[in-house]
């Protein structure tokens, strides 16, 4: 699979890296530094590569976003068109400092980040993932608590990619959890504030993990 990640941050460095490990064509793009998006493309391996954000989207079919809300708007309207394109945003409306204070969308729309890229890509494919677990746990060697695998939430209005979301989830050692239509995305970011705020407060950021369990 093609895969564009627009945002070569902690979180879109540590994902891109895993999916062209396992085989997959990555274009990293996005980073005010240039020599360290080549150095990462270079260290993620033979199928990585490092381009602009509009190359990462035209030779893509999946798109990763992973930027700061700020920059959200104006970085979809310079990457082109996403019309049928997969989009997993894993984007944070929390301060850089994880002070869970949410620095607002984009838009005067009081959606989810989630909808808002819908909104402003409304012939976009787009899915909510990877937003309930941590850069850190994504970059280690490996996702395991354990004898646990940790969850991810996602949800989309499309099934196709969701299921592609679901076995790129699968791929980075996370249980894939379906919670639902787009709208859901609401209440996942929200639950995604609670997350970084209760593993700030206990002390155990980054080490922790979130675990639906089943009866």
């Amino acid at each position: 699979m093609k895969i564009g990640i627009i945002g070569a941050g902690n979180m879109g460095a540590a994902l891109g890296k895993i999916w062209a490990k396992a085989g997959h064509q990555v274009i990293f793009s996005y980073s005010r530094d240039e020599k360290k998006l080549h150095q990462l493309a270079a260290s993620a391996g033979e199928t990585a590569k490092a381009g602009t954000p509009q190359e990462a989207v035209t030779q893509s079919d999946v798109i990763l976003f992973a930027v700061w809300v700020p920059s959200l708007e104006d970085v979809i309207h310079a990457v082109g068109s996403l019309d049928g394109k997969i989009v997993i945003t894993c984007v944070s409306g929390l301060q850089p400092d994880f002070t869970g204070q949410t620095i607002g969308l984009p838009t005067d729309l009081k959606i989810s980040v989630a909808e808002t890229i819908q909104q402003l890509a409304p012939n976009a494919k787009v899915v909510e993932a990877f937003n309930t677990t941590f850069a850190e746990i994504i970059a280690s060697d490996s996702r395991q608590f354990g004898d646990h695998r940790p969850s991810i939430f996602y949800c989309g209005d499309d099934t196709e990619a969701k299921r592609i979301t679901a076995d790129l989830v699968k791929e980075c050692g996370y249980e894939a959890i379906d919670a639902g239509n787009l709208i859901v995305a609401r209440t996942l970011e929200t639950l995604a504030t609670a997350w970084v705020q209760f593993a700030v407060a206990s002390k155990l950021f980054p080490n922790l993990g979130l675990k639906a369990l089943r009866r």
